[in-house]
């Protein structure tokens, strides 16, 4: 059985834990809030911007364009957002897991990387860090958004790679993120992702290779964006869970420890009085 001293020892280096894990929690709740609103600003537009950019490809009829067909190269971009750091619950890993777990041969895609646990994850693991955008995880906006997309598809057009994919966190609410795996070029439509009539077909001006040139662009700079706010509100909510249950796991540690204590020390004068009394009858 352990001492008395070891109990309180390990009792008092558990509350210091706890002290850090509750501040952790206020400070990623307070985090939360911010980050919620403004994902339930963006979302709208993100979820129409991904419609209407559908929708209106499904009525253009068999265009040609560079961004609606797979380009000669074998490579896939991924575009993987995690947080900067840790002590986030299973957030991080599952993003990982995403590619990990995908069909993609691990020699055929380039990762770019918004997050350094991601990044570091996958480079242990193997997979090409293409590039490395962790700093616009503590501020994300909309020009960081921009600046992304402008080099990832100029990638794209000059053939270094062929496809583009997202993975990131989609906050549902506070205690509720999916992980998600996109793929953004080529764009790729099915008869469930609009209910309009196909049958009538868009009118581009002044026509469809340089409308399509614009719209792309803010297309997919719209969904980095999304992810990116998404993302950022995602793992605040997983690490104040995480740290609730961190501050919750802690309080039961210290009650058991506290009941351990309360029993060694009431065993400890159980037998310093046994002594007492030993000794007073032996000098009697």
């Amino acid at each position: 059985m352990a001492s008395m001293r070891d109990i309180k020892r390990r009792r008092s280096s558990i509350q210091s834990t706890q002290q850090i894990t509750k501040a952790m929690k206020l400070v990623s709740t307070v985090k939360l809030q911010k980050a919620k609103n403004r994902a339930e600003e963006t979302n709208p537009y993100f979820n129409y911007m991904y419609q209407t950019v559908i929708s209106m490809l499904k009525r253009s009829g068999t265009i040609r364009h560079p961004y609606l067909s797979a380009g000669e190269s074998a490579k896939k971009a991924v575009v993987v957002i995690t947080s900067n750091r840790g002590l986030a619950g299973g957030y991080n890993s599952n993003v990982v897991k995403l590619v990990t777990d995908s069909t993609f041969q691990k020699d055929e895609v380039k990762i770019f990387a918004i997050g350094s646990k991601g990044k570091d994850a996958l480079e242990r693991r193997g997979y090409e860090i293409a590039e490395d955008y962790s700093t616009v995880m503590e501020a994300p906006v909309y020009e960081d958004a921009a600046a992304i997309c402008k080099q990832i598809l100029k990638a794209f057009q000059e053939g270094e790679i062929g496809e583009i994919y997202l993975a990131y966190t989609h906050f549902k609410n506070t205690v509720s993120h999916e992980p998600k795996l996109l793929k953004l070029l080529p764009v790729e439509f099915n008869e469930e992702d609009s209910t309009e009539d196909s049958n009538i077909l868009m009118n581009y001006e002044p026509n469809e290779e340089e409308a399509l040139d614009l719209i792309i662009p803010k297309y997919i700079t719209s969904l980095f964006y999304g992810a990116l706010v998404e993302a950022a509100a995602s793992e605040n909510g997983a690490r104040m869970q995480a740290m609730d249950s961190a501050t919750s796991n802690a309080e039961e540690m210290i009650g058991d420890l506290s009941l351990k204590y309360n029993r060694a020390r009431q065993g400890s004068i159980t037998q310093e009085l046994t002594e007492i009394i030993a000794g007073a009858s032996a000098i009697s």
